[in-house]
């Protein structure tokens, strides 16, 4: 049995065919209805997708807007790794953590 590799230890190109088994193994997922199997393979591909992105270039006290969450926002307090800590405007106020690969630029 093969053991999986951590998304941080793959390169780009290796991310990106991650990916696209991750989308292919959803979309069948979805086609069968297996709802929870289909919300899984999603995150982890939220997740890969995080590690193509730079952490540097998300900035503690901005707010970004979660996507997939239309007129959902999330102010940065702190970025560790590929997480972004902050919470979300208008919210319960507790911390949380998201992938950055959640998060979309104001415009």
């Amino acid at each position: 049995m093969q053991q999986e590799r951590r998304y941080s230890d793959m390169t780009e190109q290796e991310l990106w065919q991650e990916i696209a088994g991750l989308q292919e193994k959803a979309r069948k997922a979805e086609q069968l209805g297996y709802v929870n199997e289909f919300a899984v393979l999603e995150r982890k591909v939220q997740m890969a997708r995080a590690y193509l992105l730079d952490p540097s270039q998300f900035k503690p006290e901005q707010v970004y807007e979660i996507e997939g969450a239309p007129g959902e926002y999330f102010k940065i307090d702190y970025i560790n790794g590929v997480f972004a800590w902050g919470y979300r405007l208008g919210g319960s106020g507790k911390e949380e953590a998201l992938p950055i690969s959640l998060l979309g630029k104001l415009k």
